[in-house]
């Protein structure tokens, strides 16, 4: 019985599985879910695909329609396969290519209407030609179109003349817009430039031209802004915003705070029309694009100018007052500009003036009028600087001294349409005003150092040390001696080997240390701590060092540095620039009296201690070994 049902069983199986296969295998043609409305006098494309198909893999599609006012009527619209296909209606349309089909793959094509007209409504039939072995599928699938009204309409407040307009500039860009549907649609509105260009990734291809999306409010009310303007919009610098205008229309503001000179180029603005389909996908219907006008920035480079006064060369006495101003020049009135400007200094008493020196900041003025010093910051309570007027600035110096002597110059940092710029945000341009060079009247100043021991017994250790240094001074007219004292160890010497390989001699030169001062004003400053030591005035001419219980640590080479200091006509002083660097003398401080008498001392009570122990040794182990000897067992 079981032998007689297992044929059956496989036959039906087969059958099934045939069925199963044939089925998955029928052809099937697929178009958008529809109804569908589209815009006249725009673009429709119509996407058809067949699957399931034998046969080649590059399928033949034909396009019928079926006119809601021709009673169900068919009529031949295109036909990959027969150019003769289309019907009268279509015929030049197709021979122009206003109708057409184009060709995404070998089974899927898009049926292409460029102008919609109204008598372009009904349903259409997409057929595919059967290449199967047998019929079954479907061969052909429909979608209602619906045409409606164009009512999209687009329009300017005020268009961009020819004239040229300042980096740095804002400037505002006006769109409305409107659409009246029955069917519920949104609208996007575009703004963009033509023109300029854009460097290609690969860099090998310069500059390509290129539409440029600027920033856009789109179909679901978002601002969204172009790739290339992201940075700029995240800033605040480009906002675009929706407001209501007369009869219902909407009106669109952008505004760009600061133009740069990229910004040239020729404006337009777009308004897109958008419905969702019932498979949810949204499509653009209709779109218009208007002209507002060109642009043209002129570059800041091309205006900008910074003037420094005086001009050329400036020789005051030392006390003097000294005024530098700073002029900036070609900014347009209209723009908004935040400015930094900053007073530079090359040069000092103690280099050539112009051509010596690091170049240090003076004095800035920061946009929002904050006045800082440099590393000189007793420059605040000695001079100011302030803004004379829009674009003119003056640094003053109260009482000037040689060490501002040098080649001065303004620096000027623009930031174009940016009233207060953040401090990250980069300065648009930055220029430098010409040299002033500024010299400083100074006396002669002649100044010599000695240094000495004062005299007295040999120095040992304990002992005060006394260091005497005479400093002369020639000049006019009152000074005062500022005294550095110095101390550096006595050099080891190091042999070494020289080209013809005999040994030489070599000392290498520790640098001094300076180990106190005593100020121009009186003032005594002491650098080390490990020692007890003090400075003090002898006389107009001679200076004191002592160190008081010295120690070996306190031998080395001494030395002394005089610097003059002058008084200017309103009783300060300053440095004239004038020193001299003193001889050296090596101190080295002898062992007492106490410390000699110690060591044989020291040295005879070792020596005792060492004897007592080896004769205690000695005489113990004798011992033991008597003792060992009377305890063995006869």
């Amino acid at each position: 019985m079981r032998s007689m049902m297992a044929p059956k069983m496989k036959t039906a199986l087969f059958v099934i599985v045939h069925w199963v296969f044939q089925y998955a295998m029928c052809r099937d043609v697929t178009l958008p879910n529809g109804p569908l409305f589209r815009v006249a006098g725009f673009r429709l494309s119509l996407p058809c695909q067949v699957s399931g198909y034998e046969g080649s893999r590059t399928q033949e599609f034909e396009w019928f329609l079926y006119r809601n006012d021709a009673g169900g009527r068919q009529m031949g619209v295109v036909s990959t396969r027969d150019k003769g296909f289309p019907y009268t209606p279509f015929q030049a349309r197709v021979r122009n290519g206003e109708v057409r089909v184009e060709r995404d793959s070998g089974d899927k094509v898009r049926l292409v209407i460029q102008r919609l007209r109204a008598e372009d409504e009904g349903k259409y039939e997409c057929y595919t030609p059967s290449t199967d072995s047998t019929y079954q599928g479907n061969y052909s699938a429909l979608v209602a179109v619906k045409v409606i009204p164009d009512s999209l309409q687009i329009s300017y407040i005020r268009s961009l003349t020819s004239q040229p307009v300042p980096e740095g500039a804002e400037l505002t860009l006006t769109c409305s817009s409107s659409i009246q549907s029955e069917q519920l649609t949104h609208l996007s509105i575009t703004f963009g430039k033509r023109g300029g260009g854009e460097r290609s990734d690969s860099g090998a291809g310069g500059e390509v031209s290129t539409i440029r999306e600027i920033i856009s409010i789109d179909k679901l009310l978002g601002v969204v802004p172009g790739r290339l303007y992201k940075k700029r919009y995240d800033d605040g610098e480009i906002t675009l915003e929706k407001r209501n205008g007369e009869g219902g229309q909407g009106l669109y503001v952008m505004k760009m705070k600061a133009v740069q000179p990229d910004d040239t180029g020729s404006y337009f603005c777009e308004a897109s029309q958008w419905i969702r389909d019932p498979d949810r996908t949204w499509q653009r219907i209709a779109q218009r694009t208007l002209d507002i006008g060109n642009l043209t920035v002129q570059q800041l480079a091309e205006s900008l100018g910074v003037a420094s006064s005086p001009r050329g060369e400036v020789t005051l006495q030392v006390g003097s007052p000294l005024t530098l101003t700073c002029e900036v020049l070609g900014l347009a009135s209209e723009v908004n500009s935040g400015l930094l400007v900053q007073w530079m200094k090359r040069g000092s008493v103690s280099s050539d003036v112009g051509t010596g020196g690091v170049e240090v900041e003076v004095a800035r003025m920061s946009p929002n009028g904050i006045v800082s010093w440099g590393d000189d910051l007793s420059r605040a309570s000695g001079g100011s600087m302030e803004k004379v007027s829009e674009g003119k600035y003056s640094l003053k110096l109260f009482s000037a001294q040689p060490a501002d002597s040098g080649v001065y110059r303004c620096v000027v940092s623009v930031y174009a349409g940016r009233k207060n710029p953040s401090p990250s945000t980069p300065a648009t341009l930055t220029q430098r005003s010409d040299g002033v060079i500024v010299n400083l009247k100074t006396k002669d100043v002649f100044v010599s150092a000695v240094v000495r021991l004062s005299r007295g017994p040999l120095l040992k250790r304990g002992s005060t040390i006394t260091l005497i240094c005479n400093a002369t001074v020639t000049t006019t007219g009152p000074v005062q001696v500022q005294v550095q004292w110095l101390w550096r160890p006595v050099p080891e010497p190091v042999i070494t080997r020289n080209s013809g390989g005999s040994p030489s001699d070599s000392e290498p030169v520790a640098q001094p240390r300076l180990i106190a001062t005593l100020m121009y004003n009186g003032v005594s400053n002491i650098y080390v701590n490990d020692s007890e030591i003090s400075i003090d005035r002898l006389s107009a001419v001679s200076y004191r060092l002592r160190i008081h219980m010295a120690t070996v640590e306190n031998q080395g080479m001494y030395g002394c540095r005089a610097q003059v200091w002058g008084q200017d006509p309103h009783g300060g002083w300053y440095d004239t620039g004038a020193k001299a660097e003193s001889n050296e003398v090596t101190v080295y401080l002898y062992a007492r009296a106490a410390d000699l008498l110690l060591i044989p001392l020291v040295v005879g009570v070792s020596s005792a201690l060492f004897v007592g122990i080896v004769i205690i040794a000695t005489v113990t182990c004798c011992f033991m070994k008597r003792l060992a000897r009377q305890r063995a067992p006869k």
